[in-house]
């Protein structure tokens, strides 16, 4: 039976939740990788029920769904690649919090930043803390466990999420886990659906793990000579076994992009410098001790270095850090984020191998990211147009993905597949891995419905698709 009777019963089924104007279309045709594609309709459920009749109908007539928050994705894994409808979840918001059980109960379409909002009006805290926490959804943190600069003390998306709701592909109800710290009956289905990019079901709410707000937080911004100075500098620290909670590495080019936005040098007499960014967080006493033996670390090792209780105060120290990703455009018109991971063994490595792929490439590769759990953002930048400085960009990417790959790390830490990285993944996984990934999808999702065309199936985004694609902002 054609699509178009699969759209008219999908119409006389939920009158008043589908939409088809041109309008609504376009805005749910593409996520931030910026990539559209065309779709039949967009659908607001109201309930569960509609829900479980979208996607009986979608098996029914083979339509492939796509389900959508906020469309934060960076690598396309909210992008209909292969038409079809559009689920869109943004609506589901509810959130509430348990102060006595530290547990907060979310629906998909919460975004992030509410969630932590409300938490801390109660004294408590939700860690994870993706650059886009202000517009994403948890569902969506949750399909991609989501990191941000926290990750190495608090850990990721996966370490807060105790139980999921929502639905299996062929349009079954289903409760993985619950609001319990314990919970062992049966496979661990809860953590299969966590990071699988809306391939192997729908989450429509979900509980998560609070912990205690920490009351105090101080915060030290440090300058070094070099990559390999200041790298040898985290490497000494987490040789110390202490744990900031937030460390953040800027290399040379980023630093001075930041520094030509902000129109002043971070530190006067200082430049081109490599900057790290140190943050500790919890009681003020206990702090002091991990405070005293930081402050002589950076004392040995930093040319020049900042610190401070202060909100304010800190907050002006964050400005080299919010402001190098937008001020990186002035060394290209578009952006290839790359958030590989590699071991602490190998991040002195890696910035060696990108200062060659600098050279060899002609392009700038400004680099900053997650220092302590080595969550780097590789930012590969070039002129859209330039048809030189693309085929350099795209023969970069590959090196630089097969190079993380021999370094003992992976392609990517908290992005996703998605679109943009599934070429990559044989790079990443052997064949029994993918065969083993694959017959997991199969079973779950017999027909191919939730979002198809994703992670397994190498998509070349340097096509006609993305000149096409017109789209009104870039996200930074």
């Amino acid at each position: 039976m054609p699509k178009k009777s699969a759209l008219s019963e999908l119409k006389r089924r939920l009158r008043g939740s589908v939409k088809t104007d041109a309008d609504s279309l376009y805005w749910k045709s593409f996520d931030t990788l910026r990539l559209a594609f065309p779709i039949e309709a967009v659908i607001e459920p109201k309930n569960d029920k509609e829900i479980g009749i979208v996607l009986k109908l979608a098996n029914e007539f083979k339509v492939p769904i796509t389900t959508r928050g906020s469309g934060t994705s960076l690598t396309g894994s909210a992008a209909p690649v292969n038409g079809g409808w559009v689920l869109d979840l943004s609506g589901w918001n509810k959130i509430r919090i348990d102060r006595e059980s530290a547990m907060a109960y979310v629906e998909t379409g919460a975004i992030l930043e509410k969630i932590k909002q409300k938490a801390e009006k109660v004294g408590l805290y939700y860690p994870p803390d993706p650059s886009s926490k202000k517009y994403c959804t948890i569902g969506g943190t949750i399909a991609c466990n989501a990191g941000g600069l926290a990750g190495a003390k608090y850990g990721v998306t996966r370490d807060y999420v105790f139980g999921l709701e929502g639905f299996l592909p062929t349009g079954e109800p289903v409760r993985w886990a619950g609001d319990v710290r314990k919970y062992v009956s049966g496979y661990n289905m809860k953590d299969l659906w966590i990071g699988s990019e809306g391939t192997l079901g729908i989450i429509t709410r979900a509980v998560i793990r609070l912990i205690p707000k920490p009351p105090c937080k101080w915060t030290l911004l440090t300058a070094y000579k070099n990559d390999s100075s200041a790298l040898a500098a985290v490497k000494a620290l987490m040789k110390a076994r202490i744990v900031p909670s937030i460390l953040e590495f800027l290399d040379a080019e980023t630093v001075l992009c930041a520094e030509r936005r902000r129109g002043k040098p971070i530190f006067p007499g200082v430049s081109e410098s490599t900057v790290l960014l140190l943050e500790l967080d919890g009681r003020k006493e206990s702090l002091e001790e991990d405070r005293a033996f930081v402050l002589e670390w950076a004392k040995e090792r930093a040319l020049k270095y900042s610190e401070t209780y202060d909100a304010e105060e800190s907050e002006e120290l964050w400005q080299v850090r919010r402001q190098s990703s937008p001020a990186m455009y002035e060394l290209g018109n578009t952006k290839l984020n790359e958030d590989i991971v590699v071991p602490l063994r190998s991040q002195a490595a890696l910035m060696r191998y990108l200062k060659k792929l600098k050279k060899d490439s002609g392009l700038a590769i400004p680099t900053f990211g997650h220092a302590a759990d080595g969550n780097f953002h590789v930012n590969i930048m070039f002129n859209r147009g330039d048809k030189n400085q693309e085929r350099a960009a795209k023969k970069a990417v590959n090196s630089l993905m097969k190079t993380v790959v021999e370094l003992g790390g992976a392609i990517t830490g908290e992005h996703g597949i998605g679109l943009a990285k599934s070429q990559f993944l044989s790079m990443q996984h052997n064949k029994a891995e993918i065969a083993a990934m694959k017959a997991i999808k199969q079973v779950l999702d017999p027909n191919n419905i939730l979002n198809p065309g994703k992670i397994f199936e190498p998509y070349e985004v340097w096509n006609k698709e993305r000149e096409k694609a017109v789209l009104p902002w870039d996200h930074k």
